[in-house]
């Protein structure tokens, strides 16, 4: 540990707040809260970790942190510090996955739309849905039921829902602002449980209408009450009462968790959300942090109760939310967090089974490959690609696969130096000269087989350097790409020859993975060097930016866009004066 890390540990304060811990290129890779800053953080820096936060641990070289006043800021600041720098070390909210919500729009005339985006509009969202069919189902007895708007755009005359006595038609007749609200107020409590107290309504009406010898009308309230029952009674009742809730369980095992949310809605199971990840913290620190990142955006849209694991923190989530949060410790409500619990540990087993098989797999791939190449087996593998999109900024980059698998730490980039312009083959022979010169010199290990996204040009440029510079014979194939710039053949000998490999084995799957993983290594380096020329040069000409703040502006807005929709205080972080950050708005929102 460095002696500036010391000297900042020992001043740490006995407050709440949140850490961000950056590596030596000043990059934030990890955010926590702390009840107590000065203990959390320095628990870091002693004792012995495993082996995942040993890793997070050795790549620290500075943290700064946020003094709050509660534990219930430091949790809010922890979530939106999270979405802002987007840590590579945190719990995160891996894939996009979003279920659809019966949403009743905040307007003068309301109406009622399916959406799968919660957002803080003052509107009120049921859900979430099984499907988007479920909730189609819900929204089309409710547009039958309850003469709401229809229309997202008022017509100039009535439509056929007026004469179907489905609207009130806002878009001709004056609809009284009361009447919206106890038709939404009827909606609302339809969703949560109602739809009964419907039924009853309907069946009273129905038996009236019958008395009455109004049997036309008597079959239209028996249909829409089969309706109701065939729309919001199809699941099997799984808990006695009404209430929306979600139960939440989450399961470790090798460095990974998996969280699992039961989604229950009017005492009936509807849905569940499986997702597993590998954590770097604490288990309950981390599983409260993706807890809390899951509510962030839903807070328009949360259910009466959350039913949590015992090693949880409850109370803290109930303080934000404004909901009930509960740890159960018996009873039914303990049984359904347990379970659960007990399908995230499954899911574990079940995803270590499977990447056992594929392990099996993978590694017999690279041995079938180095069969078909005639070379062994090639147990490291790097593989190179050029990007130098419409003539700028020409970069190359490298990855490496270790028995199948990509070795991420062993990755490298970089920036072409003596080659002006698009010039693919010149731009091989300087990387590959400059890859194994640095090897040679450096006494490292050398790779099995070289992989060159390309053809026989670019192959021939690698070789002619391996061979006959370096005095190396290492094997060099190419991938060459179809005209959908998919993989489309192996290319490999002296002179490169097309080699037959069948599209659906695991070893032309492996060579995908490995053309895929570094052209998008290629592709995210080569628009990182592009932004950066890009907000360098249109910053040259402000009085008072010199290259220490230009790398400053482009660390913390990362572009040009982001910068120009700056505000004067996004500037005074980075102590940057009002005169110069006025100066440096104008001059951008003038490009």
């Amino acid at each position: 540990m460095n002696s500036s890390l010391k000297d900042k540990l020992a001043v740490l304060p006995d407050k709440p707040g949140c850490y961000l811990m950056k590596n030596e290129e000043g990059e934030i890779i990890y955010v926590g809260k702390a009840k107590v800053l000065k203990n959390r953080v320095r628990s870091y820096f002693t004792g012995s970790h495993d082996g995942k936060t040993q890793l997070l641990v050795s790549e620290i070289a500075d943290f700064e942190y946020i003094v709050v006043s509660s534990a219930i800021e430091a949790l809010i600041l922890e979530c939106n510090l999270i979405k802002k720098h987007n840590p590579r070390y945190n719990v995160r909210l891996m894939d996009d996955k979003t279920y659809p919500y019966i949403k009743i729009t905040n307007e003068a005339q309301p109406r009622l739309e399916i959406t799968r985006k919660v957002l803080k509009d003052k509107a009120r969202y049921f859900g979430p849905y099984a499907n988007s069919g479920a909730a189609s189902e819900v929204k089309k007895l409710l547009d039958r039921l309850y003469p709401l708007r229809k229309c997202k755009t008022m017509p100039k005359q009535v439509c056929l829902y007026y004469h179907l006595g489905q609207c009130l038609a806002p878009c001709v007749y004056e609809v009284e602002a009361a009447e919206n609200q106890r038709l939404v107020e009827e909606i609302a409590r339809f969703l949560d449980g109602g739809h009964e107290e419907m039924k009853k309504q309907l069946t009273e009406k129905m038996q009236q209408a019958a008395e009455n010898m109004e049997f036309e009308r008597a079959k239209e309230y028996r249909d829409q009450i089969r309706s109701i029952e065939a729309v919001m009674e199809k699941q099997k009742v799984t808990f006695t009462d009404t209430v929306d809730r979600d139960i939440i369980g989450f399961s470790v095992e090798k460095g990974w968790m998996c969280v699992q949310v039961f989604y229950m809605r009017q005492g009936k199971m509807i849905e569940r959300d499986t997702t597993s990840f590998p954590y770097y913290g604490g288990e309950k620190e981390d599983f409260m942090s993706y807890v809390s990142q899951f509510y962030f955006d839903k807070q328009n849209a949360l259910p009466r109760e959350i039913l949590l694991p015992e090693e949880s923190d409850p109370e803290l989530l109930a303080e934000w939310l404004g909901v009930k949060v509960h740890a159960p410790k018996r009873g039914k409500k303990r049984e359904l967090v347990q379970m659960a619990s007990e399908n995230a540990r499954i899911a574990l087993q079940e995803k270590f089974a499977l990447m056992s098989k594929d392990d099996a797999r993978t590694i017999q791939a690279v041995h079938n490959l180095g069969h078909i190449l005639g070379i062994g087996t090639p147990h490291r593998i790097e593989a190179f690609d050029n990007s130098n999109i419409q003539g700028t900024e020409p970069v190359s980059a490298m990855v490496v696969f270790t028995d199948g698998r990509p070795d991420k730490k062993e990755y490298r980039k970089f920036k072409i130096k003596s080659v002006e312009g698009p010039d693919d083959y010149g731009s091989m022979r300087e990387v590959v000269r400059r890859r194994y010169t640095r090897l040679l010199k450096e006494n490292q290990t050398l790779p099995d087989l070289i992989v060159i996204d390309g053809g026989k040009g670019q192959i021939s440029a690698a070789m002619d350097v391996l061979e006959n510079e370096l005095g190396l014979y290492i094997p060099v194939c190419g991938l060459a790409k179809d005209e959908k710039h998919k993989t489309a053949q192996l290319l490999y000998g002296n002179p490169p020859e097309p080699v037959e490999l069948k599209r659906d084995s695991y070893e032309f799957y492996l060579l995908q993975r490995v053309q895929d993983e570094v052209h998008r290594f290629a592709i995210t380096f080569h628009r990182q060097a592009r932004t950066k020329t890009m907000l360098s040069s249109q910053l040259d000409d402000i009085p008072g930016i010199g290259e220490k703040r230009r790398k400053l502006l482009f660390q913390h807005f990362g572009s040009l866009k982001k910068m120009k929709e700056a505000t004067v205080e996004d500037f005074r972080q980075l102590g940057i004066g009002d005169k110069l950050a006025r100066e440096i708005i104008a001059h951008l929102r003038k490009m």
